[in-house]
């Protein structure tokens, strides 16, 4: 996505009001208007609630049009309103992304009853115990539904494990047994394998499991146009099904169907391991920056801002890394909270927005609200979207060598004149460095646009001058018409 930008529309703690799609239509020349140029939709499909954010996943085929787990609407709203929203941003050129959960399924329709053996929940290749019968929710029927778009009918057979046992009411985690059943290889090795996350877990090694996963893929693409998809836990999904399903659905629809992968680890080494496996068929969001970037905000000064790009997805792979800052599972009081601070969310918004690798994502609490309470950072990122298209562009040269005080210049392009920036931020002192535009800028007058800086540089003879920034903030400066 070359100079793009991605909203993730939505937060944790949005209402159950049904409003979200009509929100978004009405919101998409607005969101064309400030250069965003693709929108992450949540899981739109029937949750095995009405109230869900959509990832305790029921039926993959209802997109709000029948009446199952005592609704039609989602939490978003009905299928009709989903695609008046798509339409809208298809007409002001914004792709739609949506949020693909193919790693579990909840809220079964009725019980069965299987073997299983119960697994240690910090070593699932532990075995706690003899095999045995249990009983647990993992017939599908969709009732609701019916065959319509689907006659496939899910059963235990269809899932690798299960957290509970109605026959003897245990919480665990439970491997089902039987012939060839087991836990996927192509996982995260954390916890032993960490295919299990939660409900009842898909077992992606089923080759009927796997052809209606992709021809899901392709009918949920045609039906409503999507550009791509964000695919969901994929730590704890096969590499191999991922790779697999992201060619089927291309093969489909196009080399250009766009796919981000959430990959949670903020281990580098990781994220390449997997890379390697799947032959960077998709792309990543960068878990180990957004990590970096907690840690900045929660050391202060004592953080070495040197080493802000160090072991990320950005620094090693450029091309297919999705740089973020803070999203709905890392905001305040999600299963992986580790927020930004406020402080220092604008300089990170700065970092993935003004630098010339990866593909920014703006999380809608960071632009909009969060549980209902208005972000204080939309004023910023406004303006450093409006610097992203106009003066964000050209070569890059970091200057990423002081523990306090680091930035970067981007030196433009000759046919957007005026083009080009300095950008500084510090997490200590008031803070200045010596930065270089080269010497075809020779003598021109450049001015900081945040308001955070009131006088202005001349460029020397070589185009070099001392830009500066204040405590803990950062500083943006542009060439100044005259």
């Amino acid at each position: 996505m070359k100079n793009g930008v991605m909203m993730q529309y939505f937060e944790w703690n949005l209402p159950n009001d049904g409003q979200l799609w009509k929100q978004l239509k009405e919101d998409a020349p607005h969101l064309a208007e400030r250069g965003i140029t693709a929108v992450w939709i949540p899981p739109a499909y029937k949750a095995d609630e009405q109230a869900d954010e959509g990832y305790a996943t029921y039926d993959l085929y209802d997109f709000g049009e029948f009446d199952q787990k005592g609704s039609v609407r989602t939490k978003y709203g009905t299928r009709a309103q989903l695609h008046e929203a798509i339409e809208a941003l298809h007409a002001n050129g914004v792709q739609v992304l949506l949020d693909a959960v193919l790693n579990h399924k909840a809220g079964g329709d009725y019980a069965e009853q299987f073997n299983a053996i119960e697994v240690k929940g910090d070593n699932r290749n532990e075995i706690i115990g003899k095999q045995r019968r249990i009983e647990a929710m993992t017939g599908y029927s969709f009732p609701g539904r019916g065959d319509k778009y689907s006659s496939y009918k899910w059963h235990w057979s269809d899932f690798s494990g299960v957290d509970y046992d109605s026959l003897t009411d245990t919480h665990a985690i439970f491997r089902i047994t039987g012939k060839g059943k087991g836990w996927s290889q192509g996982v995260d090795s954390e916890n032993g394998n960490y295919d299990y996350l939660l409900a009842n877990d898909i077992d992606l090694d089923r080759p009927q499991v796997r052809r209606e996963l992709f021809r899901w893929g392709r009918w949920a693409t045609e039906q409503f146009g999507f550009d791509g998809f964000r695919m969901d836990a994929i730590k704890h999904m096969d590499y191999n099904f991922t790779r697999d399903f992201v060619a089927d659905v291309r093969a489909a629809c196009g080399e250009q169907f766009y796919v981000v992968g959430e990959y949670w680890s903020g281990d580098i080494d990781t994220l390449e391991d997997f890379i390697e496996h799947t032959g960077g068929t998709l792309d990543i969001f960068d878990a180990p920056l957004h990590y970096n970037f907690h840690g900045a905000s929660e050391e202060g000064s004592s953080f070495d801002m040197a080493t802000l790009l160090d072991g990320t997805l950005v620094e090693r792979h450029p091309e297919l890394a999705v740089t973020l800052v803070d999203n709905h599972d890392s905001q305040p009081g999600s299963s992986l909270e580790s927020s930004v601070a406020d402080w220092f969310k604008p300089m990170a918004y700065a970092l993935i927005l003004l630098m010339s690798e990866g593909y920014p994502v703006i999380f809608y609490g960071d632009y909009y609200s969060e549980n209902r309470v208005a972000s204080p950072h939309r004023h910023i990122i406004d303006l450093l979207l409006d610097l992203r298209r106009s003066h964000a562009l050209g070569e890059q040269t970091l200057y990423f060598d002081h523990p306090s005080c680091v930035g970067l210049v981007r030196h433009g392009v000759a046919n957007v004149p005026g083009s080009g920036l300095v950008l500084l931020m510090s997490n200590d002192l008031a803070g200045n460095k010596e930065m270089s535009l080269g010497p075809l800028r020779a003598g021109e007058t450049w001015h900081e646009v945040t308001g955070a800086v009131n006088e202005d540089v001349v460029l020397d003879a070589e185009g070099t001058a001392t830009f500066t920034v204040p405590a803990r903030s950062l500083a943006v400066w542009i060439r100044k018409q005259l």
